[in-house]
């Protein structure tokens, strides 16, 4: 057994004491309360999901096992001569809650060597598929292609599934197509993009490298991968595809159903398509000054201009975060070390110089800090790649260790099938009624 299963099989041990003690002792007591603008308004705020991978904070940031983005950038073991950690020291991280040794690092990033080679009827189906077809979809049917390896779904039909063992199934799946996910992202772009002019692998890179070396692109656009596969990993369990891809493994799906679920979540414009979005708002933001970088004053009468005409400044607030979003800051400071004379950032900069103080001005906005989106497709289109639709299976790479790390914890805490109760619009105006009286009753009192 490899360090990481050995030390997550301890791990799962230990956890599951304490998820049955709040099970049997405190099952009982409340932690959230429902209100009718929550239960229309798609849950936002109610606290119904239990995740240790990460947690959102609204004034720190996203969390990574306790870890903020910073300490984990700073403290997880990295390539020699790189600046950013391993990807798969950062799953060893999102699995145990440990940071792991280099040597740990480096037994993660040979046993998914080893399980990377991907089948040769995924590249078939993918060929197969009209060479317009959104990468996304083409990312969803690769990874749902892939459903007839899956260890757990073999485990499941020679009923050798229980809620003790069944993680190390999921475990199994999870690494199998994780390291596969890099080599067909890869595929995909220089399919639709590059004439179908396809790159090997190299054994000798790890999971960030690799990946850069497969898309054609040349380092240090491998810091770039590393650094953006964590950033995206993971947000919670509440988000679109998080929540899809639990919801869906809560039926006892695979790992392939179930992150294909997630990543067709993924791909709504509400979600992972934001990033791309920010982009081109960016370049035409600048087409309007000739292509060059605006004054501040020029540019905040622009700023001024766009939110009297009632639109939004795209890459700007959070549902949850009430400060700079860490994963921004993050970018912005690879950018200052990289890139920075390169105008499109130089533009983001001067948006961040100026833009919080103008939407406290305007009032509005109740986080007026920017978010991830306000810097990611930056990078991307530095480095040469420039197909917005391409950026979302990149954030797809990313939010596959997360997901796939819940729901491996999923199995190994015997979480049950998802199954939310509904009520009806009559019951709703019910309840409404109900609390309208019981206002006036107590006024009158």
């Amino acid at each position: 057994m490899s360090t990481l299963k050995n030390v997550l099989a301890k791990k799962i041990e230990e956890h599951r004491k304490r998820t049955t003690k709040l099970l049997v002792e405190y099952g009982d007591v409340k932690i959230s309360e429902v209100t009718i603008a929550q239960a229309i308004g798609g849950m936002r705020g109610v606290k119904s999901l239990v995740t240790d991978i990460s947690y959102l904070d609204p004034y720190e940031g996203i969390r990574f096992r306790g870890y903020t983005i910073q300490e984990v950038m700073e403290k997880l073991p990295k390539p020699e001569g790189k600046e950013y950690p391993y990807v798969e020291g950062f799953l060893y991280l999102l699995l145990t809650g440990d940071i792991p040794t280099k040597e740990q690092a480096l037994e993660v990033v040979e046993d998914m060597r080893k399980r990377s080679q991907v089948p040769q009827y995924v590249f078939d189906m993918l060929r197969a598929l009209p060479r317009d077809s959104h990468p996304m979809a083409m990312f969803s049917a690769a990874i749902v292609s892939m459903q007839r390896e899956s260890v757990f779904a073999k485990a499941y039909s020679e009923g050798k599934l229980n809620k003790y063992n069944s993680w190390e199934y999921m475990y199994e799946d999870v690494l199998n197509l994780l390291a596969k996910l890099p080599q067909i992202g890869a595929f995909i772009y220089r399919l639709k993009y590059k004439g179908d002019t396809q790159i090997d692998p190299d054994p000798n890179l790890d999971f960030g490298g690799n990946f850069a070396y497969m898309m054609g692109i040349d380092p240090p656009y491998d810091e770039v991968a590393r650094m953006y596969f964590i950033l995206h990993s993971d947000h919670e369990s509440g988000n679109v595809s998080a929540h899809a891809t639990h919801l869906v493994a809560s039926a006892l799906s695979d790992a392939y159903y179930s992150l294909a679920a997630g990543i067709n979540g993924l791909a709504g414009p509400l979600h992972g398509l934001a990033n791309q979005e920010v982009l081109a708002w960016i370049q035409k933001f600048m087409e309007k000054f000739g292509g060059g970088v605006p004054t501040e004053e020029q540019l905040k009468q622009a700023v001024w201009d766009t939110l009297n005409s009632g639109q939004v400044i795209p890459g700007y607030g959070h549902a949850v975060l009430r400060k700079t979003d860490p994963r921004y800051t993050a970018q912005r400071e690879y950018c200052l070390k990289y890139l920075p004379d390169y105008p499109l950032f130089q533009l983001v900069s001067k948006l961040y110089e100026v833009v919080p103080d103008i939407l406290r001005q305007h009032g509005k906005a109740k986080n007026p800090w920017p978010n991830v989106d306000a810097q990611s497709g930056v990078i991307q289109w530095y480095y040469g790649l420039t197909e917005y639709d391409f950026y979302t299976v990149l954030f797809g790479i990313g939010r596959a260790l997360g997901v796939l790390s819940n729901i491996t914890w999923d199995r190994a805490l015997g979480y049950p099938i998802e199954r939310p109760k509904s009520v009806t619009t009559d019951m709703l105006e019910e309840f409404a009624r109900q609390a309208q009286e019981a206002k006036e009753n107590g006024h009158s009192a």
